[in-house]
Order: C-alpha cells, then structure tokens, then sequence
C-alpha cells in the first residue's frame, strides 16, 4: 500500500490556500469597521460643532422677542446633548418694563433648553422700575428655567441696592414678579435713604 506523502497532500490544498487568505482578511476587516459596543459608545463625549461669538433670540407666542442669548463660545456635546457656553450673557425682556440682565463665565443649556445652568460669578442685573431701585444678585452658581422666568441656588448670594447689602445662602428668584426668596442665614445691612 502506497501512502502519500506529507508534500503531495500539501500540494492538494494549495490551491485553496488565497481563497483561505482573502476570508481571513475579510474576517479581519469587518471586525474593525464594527460599531462600539452601545457601553463604550455611551462614555465618548465628543463634540460635534462649535460656535465662536453667537447671538441668539428666543420668541413669545406672539412672536415678540422674550429672550436673548449671547456668548463669546458654544459647544456641543450629542451623547448628553447638552450645550455649554463660555461668557453667556441671558437678557429677559419684557414689553412694560426695563430687560432682566443674567451674566456668568460658564453656563450649560440641557438637551430641550429648558434649563440653564451658570457658574462662576454668575450676576443678575434688575434695573430700577417704579420706585424700587436697580438690585444686583451675585453667586457663584444658578439654575435659570426661562420658560417661567425663575431662578435658584442653594449657594452663598450677595443682593445689593443703593440702599442695602443683604447675604444669605440660597435663593429663589421670580423674575416676572419681580421677588426674590433668600432661604437661609439672612444677614442684612440697610441704610435710610437721605431726605
């Protein structure tokens, strides 16, 4: 009995050695074109546009303007879809009276625009209406809905008139009422106005 050798079986399969070759590399290939798995998609936070110096203006019902935007930067994030802003500057406007000014260094709108966060030495800016006289609120971070034109913090606040200096921590602030709620330790320091 004659048993071919080891070489002559080789040979049998040479043929199909670039067919194996080319499914290897095809197999090889499609591994690298696949998408990330949906847990390490979800951790990328990678930004999908910038806009340098933007102005924006948000409308009413009746198409009169209600708010403004500007900032010096805006970005966007698609995994969270939120935009974050670099020196915002929100005005509220109002047809009966003087603009609500609300600036900050840092800010960041969530996904809908249905709230804004600012940071770092956040102002709100009332101008003297009637008899109540201009009022400053400074803190260091608050969270803005401007579809109710309302405000918080639960951090440190200074309120100031030409009249008063007034600290606490925490706030809520209605800005179509024009009121302000100081929630915790209330110290104030009131002069009389001069006759």
């Amino acid at each position: 009995m004659n048993t071919p050798r080891f070489g002559e079986k080789a040979r049998a399969w040479l043929p199909l050695l670039p067919l194996l070759l080319l499914l290897a590399a095809a197999y090889w290939l499609n591994q690298q074109v696949q998408p990330l798995p949906q847990s390490q998609s979800q951790q990328r936070h990678d930004l999908d546009y910038v806009v340098e110096n933007i102005s924006a203006t948000t409308l009413n019902l009746q198409g009169n303007p209600r708010f403004t935007l500007v900032a010096e930067r805006l970005w966007h994030y698609p995994d969270d879809d939120t935009t974050h802003l670099q020196m915002p500057l929100l005005t509220s406007l109002y047809p009966d009276r003087p603009p609500t000014l609300t600036s900050a260094r840092a800010g960041k709108i969530s996904s809908k625009g249905d709230d804004v966060y600012l940071f770092d030495e956040v102002l709100v800016l009332r101008p003297a209406y009637g008899d109540v006289p201009e009022q400053r609120f400074a803190t260091d971070y608050l969270h803005f809905v401007p579809d109710r034109d309302w405000a918080e913090t639960d951090r440190a606040v200074l309120l100031t008139n030409q009249y008063s200096v007034i600290r606490a921590v925490g706030m809520e602030l209605d800005n179509k009422a024009r009121t302000a709620r100081l929630l915790a330790h209330v110290r104030a320091t009131h002069e009389p106005a001069a006759r």
